[in-house]
């Protein structure tokens, strides 16, 4: 276990819809410098940094003269590469990691494996078609973005709600959570894959 390690990434990501970069920390306190241009959506990166442990710093400048869409799974892919980059050779940490979040009436669970393969499971029914100005139907876009390119397994499920603010929150929450444990180095296994293929 090196707990001096430097778990920081820079990445940006250029294409014709999006222009974005992300700076994170992941052994941070929490801090958050957020300009995706969506609201709601730095109020759920905000999230992430505060209940992950993460120093996040993003920015994005997207074509929403169109909608959402590009800015949001783009910034998941982009932040997903920086978690890649920071993560490094994965000894020594967790692994696995999860979280049950409630927020009044809504109950959200996230479980998480840093295991080199992409998959995402997400079994959530929003109450409602949008929240301020980013679509519902977004939140899987980012979180596909983020498993293809950070290369981990998500299982998300929301498991009771009627607001979708609330909905939405607790998984971003437990999430974080999630990655935060899962991230964790674990001293019983310093220097250690946590595989028994030596690898990940």
């Amino acid at each position: 276990m090196n707990l001096t390690a430097d778990r920081t990434a820079n990445v940006t990501r250029k294409t014709a819809e999006t222009n974005i970069r992300v700076a994170l920390n992941l052994d941070g306190t929490g801090q958050a410098k957020l300009a995706s241009g969506i609201g709601f959506l730095d109020h759920m990166l905000d999230q992430i940094a505060r209940h992950g442990l993460i120093d996040l710093d993003i920015a994005c400048e997207g074509d929403l003269h169109i909608d959402g869409h590009h800015t949001v799974e783009d910034i998941g892919i982009t932040l997903g590469q920086a978690f890649a980059q920071a993560i490094g050779d994965k000894k020594g940490i967790r692994r696995y990691g999860h979280a049950y979040v409630p927020l009044d009436e809504a109950l959200s669970r996230v479980v998480v494996d840093f295991s080199g393969r992409p998959g995402l499971h997400m079994e959530v029914k929003f109450t409602s078609g949008s929240l301020g100005s980013l679509d519902t139907q977004l939140i899987y876009e980012f979180f596909q973005g983020f498993v293809n390119h950070a290369l981990c397994t998500l299982h998300i499920d929301n498991l009771k709600g009627v607001n979708a603010h609330h909905q939405c929150e607790t998984i971003f929450k437990a999430f974080a959570r999630a990655v935060r444990a899962a991230l964790e180095f674990d001293p019983r296994s310093a220097g250690v894959i946590p595989s028994t293929k030596g690898s990940l």
